[in-house]
């Protein structure tokens, strides 16, 4: 059995549910220096997620499949080639929304997954908590019109869902995941707790059946912003699509235009995005990707294994090929409403590619016997279809994080440096930026470009302030980064760890066969990598460099103390 295999189980859980407390600071945090447009002319936002999009899928980050709208956006716009998320979605989605760290925001850890140690302790609610308030309820607050239309993950009850925080329109797959066409709405997936929940404006409601997620998601939110269409408040729109996360599905004509598009397998495709992306000077030209693990060489496979991972790839391009038809959709919208010159389109994934073999939900993984009764067929010629349930596997998630290390759940580039671009009103275009961006940047962004501060409280509660920084000086064209060069920024997750600062990166991965069910990939001891000569994170500098890497380790340690962090036991129990 895979390594990836060994972590199946637990990590496919990611998708079917979705320490101290700090103080809030007295004083609202202060405005950028590069102010934004007056209160009176504030812009629109767009703020659109992709679900475990690779790094170089998009054309616009060296990819094949065909995504002219995005791209479009994205050269039109600045390119973000350091922006880093957590190492999955619901941790991403809460700093995302709040600004603040996961650990502090209610996503410790995944709702799913949370160890017994972790259970109930501050910052480990498994949905957004009170300690926050979102970006939505602050610019609603604000006189924005906040509308939303997709997956939420951050919460399954009322009082948690996305009409409680400051959406005042909103349609939302509540859980990490549904059938792209609905086909888990019947008895027999609710029978095994695997059929999502969707609220409409903060009622159940069915799925309509047949309907492609991305088409719908987009169906709701387009109807949103025409139902605003005279409304004179400005809007804050977020489309946070489930494509193109598992189970891999797609309209058969999106997948009909690939078909033999990836028979030369993943090796082949790795080697031609990475030389795109050092044509468009994404990469430095010299980079080397990291070596993959726990992927069959292309040649060793059968013909029959071929043909099904290569059907696996088709599928996946036709998902990511579809959402970009929708952004379009919206894009013409906006247009067509006399709103587009006016709007702030940010664009990103939400952790790196998904590298798990899934062939089932987890339930009928553990359960074998339950899975005849879902009705699903992944024969080759079926692949794709809404009784399918696939992932597309490490060998294509790895191409499409090179040449990063690891793909989604790691706190290693490849599983946390994303695709993400802005464009619009305030942002200097046709460029590349290169400086380490978080997602917790982007909520004091738009706050500052809406000319609004974050108040101390909201609600009556006391709330945490930001600790992402806002990026109006790298829209308007400043190469600075907007750290200082001592700033520290850690991440864990399943026992994993990483901190950055300034060029340098620590990571902590378990060795593998550790007894921590996620364990594999790393060595059992802390790394260090500097990340500015080498993202590739291939050369360990821990031997040559023992006083930073114990610098950036005390720094982790510091970071955990302060957030709260509950690092599991490695063997996932309570000590």
């Amino acid at each position: 059995m895979s390594k990836f295999l060994k972590s199946a189980i637990l990590l496919a859980a990611t998708a079917l549910s979705c320490g101290n407390v700090a103080k809030a600071q007295s004083a609202p945090v202060a405005k950028n220096s590069a102010d934004p447009a007056p209160a009176a002319h504030r812009p629109n936002f767009l703020l659109i997620v992709a679900d475990d999009l690779g790094w170089s899928d998009l054309g616009s980050f060296g990819g094949e499949i065909a995504t002219p709208n995005l791209d479009a956006i994205a050269t039109a716009g600045v390119r973000f080639t350091g922006f880093h998320t957590a190492p999955t979605c619901s941790p991403t989605r809460s700093m995302l929304l709040s600004g603040v760290d996961n650990h502090q925001a209610g996503l410790g850890s995944m709702a799913e997954t949370l160890q017994p140690d972790q259970t109930g302790q501050p910052g480990y609610e498994g949905y957004l908590n009170d300690r926050v308030a979102s970006i939505a309820e602050l610019l609603h607050e604000g006189g924005y019109r906040t509308l939303m239309s997709g997956k939420w993950h951050l919460g399954l009850t009322p009082e948690r869902g996305p009409a409680a925080r400051g959406f005042e329109r909103s349609y939302a797959l509540l859980q990490g995941l549904g059938n792209h066409f609905g086909a888990d709405q019947n008895a027999a997936w609710k029978a095994i707790d695997a059929s999502p929940t969707y609220r409409d404006n903060g009622k159940v409601v069915s799925y309509p059946k047949g309907r492609f997620s991305a088409d719908y998601f987009t169906d709701r939110l387009i109807g949103f912003l025409e139902e605003g269409a005279k409304d004179g408040r400005p809007f804050f729109a977020y489309l946070p699509y489930s494509t193109p996360h598992w189970p891999i599905q797609a309209p058969p004509e999106d997948i009909a235009r690939y078909k033999g598009r990836y028979d030369a397998g993943y090796e082949a495709l790795r080697d031609a995005r990475l030389k795109r992306q050092k044509e468009l000077g994404l990469v430095p030209a010299d980079i080397q990707p990291h070596q993959w693990q726990d992927v069959k060489p292309w040649a060793s496979l059968s013909a029959e294994e071929k043909a099904v991972e290569s059907r696996k790839m088709e599928v996946y391009a036709a998902m990511v090929d579809r959402m970009d038809q929708n952004v379009g959709r919206v894009v013409a919208t906006l247009k067509h409403l006399g709103k587009y010159e006016d709007t702030v389109i940010i664009f990103l994934a939400d952790n790196g590619p998904e590298g798990n073999v899934i062939d089932a939900p987890h339930q009928a993984v553990l359960k074998p016997e339950r899975a005849a009764k879902l009705g699903i067929d992944n024969s080759l010629g079926n692949i794709g279809a809404a009784n399918s349930y696939l992932g597309y596997g490490p060998g294509w998630a790895q191409a499409n994080s090179s040449p990063s290390w690891l793909v989604k759940g790691y706190p290693t580039e490849g599983g946390t440096r994303v695709t993400a671009f802005a464009a619009g009103p305030h942002v200097a275009g046709g460029r590349i930026a290169n400086a380490f961006l978080n997602v917790t940047d982007i909520a004091p962004t738009l706050l500052n470009l809406a000319g609004q501060t974050q108040p101390a409280s909201f609600a009556g509660r006391a709330i945490l302030p930001f600790q992402g920084h806002s990026l109006v000086p790298v829209l308007s064209g400043s190469e600075a980064n907007v750290r200082q060069p001592g700033e520290a920024v850690g991440t864990e997750l399943f026992y994993r760890r990483a901190l950055r600062k300034g060029d340098w990166k620590a990571v902590y991965l378990p060795k593998s066969g550790s007894a921590y069910p996620r364990g594999g990939f790393g060595t059992g001891a802390w790394q260090l990598f500097n990340v500015a000569r080498d993202p590739a994170e291939a050369n360990d500098l821990a031997a040559s460099e023992p006083a930073k890497l114990q610098e950036l380790v005390a720094d982790w340690n510091s970071y955990a103390k302060d957030k709260g962090v509950v690092v599991p036991s490695e063997d996932g129990a309570k000590k």
